[in-house]
């Protein structure tokens, strides 16, 4: 197992994460004694493993892009998500109240819940076809504020290989 930090903290359950830095990070309650928090992360440690990988190669091949070239990723997605989303909108009878283009290094998009949709730029590392899987899952968020069965079969309709595109933002 590789080594890892504990945080502790007045929360309730114990979680593992992966940091940017390739590091395991344990939170837990305060109360949690060293032998439970030892035990946790042995039953997780596979993992773990296989996250920390994932990330490595996540890191290699998805390098954090220079000013400039942020500069043209975030043209490129002013100029092609707003038509996706003016697209993909009409055919699934949804009406966005804006669309943003974000930084975010976390999520590709998100929907708020007065239907405003933000995009990362970073998206456009990625081939149209998983771009367009993110501005239809962002869009069935109009109808769906979760993840739910439904939400997915909403997506389904619209989209029926949504599964192998979403495998290519998760380089799987």
């Amino acid at each position: 197992m590789p080594e890892y930090i504990v945080v502790r903290s007045d929360r309730r359950t114990v979680s593992m994460e992966i940091t940017k830095e390739l590091k395991v990070r344990i939170r837990a309650p305060r109360y949690m004694s060293a032998a439970a928090i030892e035990r946790f992360v042995l039953a997780h440690e596979e993992w773990a493993r296989k996250h920390i990988e994932r990330m490595r190669l996540h890191i290699q091949n998805h390098p954090e892009p220079n000013a400039e070239e942020q500069g043209q990723m975030r043209s490129a997605a002013k100029a092609l998500l707003p038509q996706l989303v003016e697209k993909y909108a009409a055919i699934m009878g949804v009406n966005p109240e804006k669309v943003r283009i974000t930084s975010a290094r976390k999520r590709f998009g998100s929907c708020s819940g007065k239907n405003s949709l933000c995009f990362s730029f970073r998206l456009m590392e990625y081939p149209r076809e998983a771009v367009e899987y993110v501005v239809v899952h962002e869009l069935a968020h109009i109808r769906y504020k979760n993840h739910s069965q439904q939400f997915y079969k909403y997506i389904e309709r619209f989209m029926p290989d949504w599964k192998r595109r979403q495998k290519m933002l998760r380089g799987i």
